[in-house]
């Protein structure tokens, strides 16, 4: 095994790091696009509680290593009966319990099938012009399971996400941008770079209210009319009556950058 083989096998399969306060998760298996196994999806899953349970930590973004984003579940993986399920957290340890806190996808290369399943469970998305995402399991006698039937529909119409679940058919990045899929569309190479100014822009505001306003956005969909605003309180009263919305408004009269705690 040659020097360069070995450092592959030995490198982490999801690099963590911290940059102020963004969280930067890494999906590092380029010799296979990223595909997710069983080790990556309990390790994201254990960076992102970091992430809720930090209060230093505001945002995290989630990217791939070596072009691509991911390409879905590792089928090797899964021949051996392994699954990259986390319990209660479902495919990756992220669709079916995203973060109390906003998460942004970075997508270089191709986001397919889990892999845009991920990047559905996101809050906000980056892609270079160069991407594709797509959900190709009609073409392998399987269904969109991790989220994808679930989610596409309520984030672009209708008719377009019934067509790219039947066709299976892969999506430029700048299509999705038309369609309002991604936030931001980016220079090949440049998805992170741009992700992170995003986090940075976002992390600059309070964490408190950053989680309680997503909360409200995300649970908020199916409440019943008569009860939104008063279900809403659980979310934004604890806000209202923290620490950090008393420094907002001194620093505000005091004509100051906040110094935000998280309390």
């Amino acid at each position: 095994m040659s020097n360069e083989e070995t450092a592959m096998e030995n490198a982490p399969e999801l690099i963590v790091e911290e940059r102020g306060r963004v969280l930067v998760l890494t999906m590092n298996r380029p010799e296979a696009k990223n595909a997710m196994s069983m080790a990556m999806a309990h390790q994201i899953a254990d960076a992102l509680d970091l992430l809720d349970s930090r209060d230093d930590l505001s945002v995290g973004v989630i990217t791939g290593a070596g072009g691509t984003f991911c390409a879905g579940m590792d089928l090797k993986g899964f021949a051996r009966g392994e699954r990259p399920v986390v319990e209660g957290k479902g495919f990756a340890g992220l669709v079916k319990q995203p973060p109390r806190k906003p998460l942004i996808a970075a997508v270089e290369g191709y986001a397919l099938a889990g892999g845009f399943e991920i990047v559905l469970s996101s809050d906000l998305i980056v892609a270079s012009s160069a991407a594709k995402f797509g959900l190709p399991e009609v073409k392998r006698g399987l269904t969109a399971a991790a989220g994808g039937l679930l989610r596409l529909q309520h984030r672009i119409p209708y008719h377009l996400a019934m067509e790219l679940v039947l066709t299976g058919a892969m999506w430029p990045a700048a299509e999705a941008a038309e369609a309002r899929l991604v936030n931001r569309l980016t220079e090949p190479g440049q998805a992170l770079t741009e992700a992170l100014a995003l986090a940075y822009e976002i992390a600059a505001n309070a964490p408190l209210a950053l989680a309680a306003s997503k909360q409200v956005l995300v649970q908020s969909v199916d409440w019943p009319l008569a009860e939104k605003f008063d279900r809403q309180e659980a979310f934004v009263n604890p806000v209202r009556e923290s620490a950090d919305a008393k420094e907002g408004a001194a620093a505000f009269v005091e004509k100051r950058a906040p110094q935000w705690t998280g309390h």
